[in-house]
């Protein structure tokens, strides 16, 4: 328990747009691994290419560029690897 008192209005805004931020971290995330889950076939598989180090990425993993806010880069590779060769 905190023997510093309540929590001030600035302190709280602070909080709350932290957890609004990490809200976000986890939404991009989680669609990324919804994205590759669907490809990979199961929440196992996702997770090891989430954290696999990708030429196409150089050698950044999927998980660190999500973090980094890069999830529509991430996102567009997995549609290429999805993608049907034209005719």
């Amino acid at each position: 328990m905190s023997t510093e008192g309540p929590l001030t209005p600035d302190a709280m805004a602070a909080l709350r747009e932290r957890f609004a931020a990490q809200s976000r971290k986890a939404q991009a995330y989680y669609a990324v691994m919804h994205e590759i889950k669907a490809i990979v076939g199961n929440d196992d598989a996702a997770n090891a290419w989430m954290n696999a180090p990708l030429e196409a990425f150089g050698k950044q993993t999927p998980a660190e560029l999500v973090a980094a806010g890069r999830e529509q880069a991430v996102l567009d590779h997995i549609r290429t690897l999805t993608a049907k060769p034209a005719k």
